[in-house]
């Protein structure tokens, strides 16, 4: 299980998702006081969901990313697809495909 930071609180788990504020990682409900939210992930982890954010920062592989706006720094590689409505996305390699509306994509290899 990979170590998860949101807003400075560190939890464990493979899978995230936050939707309308709510942050829930593997079906367990760890959403914050505060409506700013900066995720953190040292490890890898098979799905990340989010649809607002401040800030994401990946220290590890991920299968498959989904985002609606924001930023995204992934310093692994991802196995499945990312998509991103509105945001840049820096990172390795990617094993499906990358669709963002509205943003850059940076490779770091």
């Amino acid at each position: 299980m990979s170590k998860i930071t949101i807003n400075g609180n560190t939890y464990s788990g493979n899978n995230v998702v936050v939707s309308n504020g709510k942050v829930v990682i593997d079906g367990k409900d760890f959403t914050p006081d505060s409506k700013n939210i900066n995720i953190s992930i040292e490890g890898d982890i098979d799905k990340l969901n989010v649809d607002s954010y401040d800030k994401i920062s990946i220290n590890g592989n991920v299968g498959n990313i989904k985002t609606q706006s924001g930023d995204v720094d992934i310093s692994g590689e991802v196995s499945g697809d990312i998509q991103t409505m509105s945001g840049d996305v820096d990172c390795g390699n990617v094993g499906g495909s990358i669709s963002t509306m509205s943003g850059d994509v940076k490779h770091k290899y």
